[in-house]
């Protein structure tokens, strides 16, 4: 066996390859048989078309069960799977693909042509939700690839994007031996078991849904049950049918928000699992007064996957994300350098198995964020307390979390701040009870703008960025507050903006 994760999983994939892989609330199937036939075939087409070697492929489509064969596909030719998501506009994703390279782009039928003029030199398929496009139909009469590429644990399998508040964005490498050791950690300590039926909503553009979900059910050899997107009417059909749920915390507020939702709903439950976005404490008990069940809330990034999580057996404690994973070590360091005995609050550094090798074409900021001791600098501001619980309490960076998905302010700033009539801005999270953290413009006009409304600048916002990252408010004042060397005060705009 070489180090490629396919392999991996291949190794525990059931016996019968008739047992079902996904099942779709429409009561379609597929069976684990359907999953090496497909991925095959779609590895057959990719490695046609040159996306071998490490090669990218960037695929920018839907939630479907096809959308989780091009990822098996891309991991048995030997590509590097570049997931962007669809609520991206043309324009940022540019931005990925020109830095990128990709071989292959595969994308939504309906902008194919916007993403041909982007793509450069790459060639262009597409893949829509039900399964139709050129991949499957260009993959349709080929003979599957029976093996998969022999690659070592250390070859790159899946470029993510991610970024700080300033500078352009980095794509993390992640390797099929981070993805792996991952996979089994989690594995592990979730205690899966050959019954278990995982009920999936997540996007698959994510970490979240991509490796932690998926690869958790492929590690297991069982089934999912399949949703293109979070529905709390349809999830509460499905979960009597389920043993396992992992989520952002909107999901958990949607269903509370269900009055069908109780704790019959989740008789065949055994975990429900927490990530991507902080869990507030207010949803922590009202989930346990309504079903019984204790959420389990897990830290993890883009750059290193899963880094701690609450204990399967043992107290769940609301605020915390838990102890480290097996093979993972958290450090906290202080503004002096000195990393700080437990209950010391500064930047969290990890280290282990699960931490990315570095940034795509940036070497600097590579050697920047990655000590020579092999500890990533998280960039969050957290503690271990004197039981070992890791408390995530800040963020170093002004990084906002809207439901479950990164918002990078200075892009949203930069957007706001073209706006004719706009001085200058600064945008903030705010709590918020569905999405965890709400997006907030403040604003300083010209002064010969002063009819500038929110209603304005929201729309420009919709114009040219994703829906997530579109303000939800914005406020006009006359001056930001700045401190002594003119950095805008954004905790107390926060603290201004915060409903008590």
């Amino acid at each position: 066996m070489s180090g490629n994760l396919y392999e991996l999983f291949q190794a525990r994939f059931p016996a019968d390859r008739a047992r079902a892989f996904i099942e779709l609330a429409d009561g379609r199937v597929y069976s684990y048989g359907d999953l090496e036939d497909i991925s095959g075939r779609y590895a057959r087409l990719l490695t046609d078309l040159g996306a071998a070697g490490g090669e990218r492929v960037a695929v920018q489509v839907e939630n479907s069960p096809e959308t989780i064969f091009l990822y098996l596909a891309c991991l048995r030719a030997g590509a590097v799977i570049l997931p962007l998501n669809p609520a991206y506009t043309t324009a940022e994703a540019g931005y990925f693909l020109g830095d990128a390279e990709p071989r292959i782009v595969v994308c939504r039928p309906e902008i194919e042509d916007a993403v041909r003029e982007i793509a450069g030199a790459a060639q262009v398929l597409t893949l829509d939700r039900e399964g139709g496009g050129s991949l499957p139909e260009g993959a349709r009469d080929l003979t599957p690839m029976e093996d998969c590429a022999t690659v070592d644990a250390g070859s790159i399998a899946a470029l993510l994007y991610t970024s700080g508040t300033t500078g352009r964005s980095k794509g993390a490498m992640l390797s099929h031996g981070n993805l792996a050791s991952n996979a089994l950690a989690l594995h592990e300590i979730w205690g899966f078991a050959p019954d278990d039926v995982l009920l999936h909503a997540l996007p698959l553009f994510h970490t979240h849904g991509l490796f932690v979900a998926t690869n958790c059910v492929l590690l297991n050899g069982t089934g999912m049950m399949f949703l293109p997107k979070f529905d709390a009417g349809t999830v509460v059909k499905l979960l009597p049918r389920a043993s396992v749920m992992m989520g952002v915390p909107t999901f958990y507020t949607r269903l509370l928000a269900d009055p069908g939702f109780d704790a019959q709903t989740c008789r065949n439950m055994r975990l429900f699992i927490s990530g991507s976005a902080p869990l507030l404490e207010e949803t922590f008990h009202a989930f346990k007064a309504r079903t019984g069940f204790t959420i389990l809330e897990r830290y993890g990034m883009t750059e290193t996957g899963m880094n701690a999580s609450n204990p399967l057996d043992g107290e769940r404690i609301a605020g915390t994300v838990g102890f480290p994973l097996p093979g993972v070590e958290v450090r906290v360091r202080g503004e002096d350098g000195q990393v700080l005995e437990r209950g010391g609050v500064g930047v969290l550094e990890v280290r282990g198995p699960n931490v990315f090798s570095g940034y795509w074409r940036m070497a600097e900021k590579t050697k920047a964020e990655i000590r020579p001791d092999g500890y990533f600098v998280t960039g969050d501001v957290g503690k271990i307390d004197a039981r070992g619980y890791v408390h995530i309490v800040g963020r170093a960076k002004d990084l906002i979390i809207c439901g479950g998905f990164n918002v990078y302010p200075k892009e949203v700033e930069l957007c706001i701040d073209r706006i004719d009539g706009v001085a200058e801005s600064a945008v903030i999270g705010i709590p918020h009870a569905d999405f965890g953290e709400a997006v907030v413009a403040v604003i300083k006009r010209k002064a010969k703008h002063p009819d500038l409304t929110a209603e304005t600048v929201i729309a420009a916002c919709k114009g040219e960025l994703a829906n997530f990252k579109v303000p939800k408010q914005a406020h006009f004042v006359d001056n930001l507050p700045r401190n002594a060397m003119g950095k805008v005060q954004k905790n107390e705009l926060r603290e201004r903006y915060t409903t008590p």
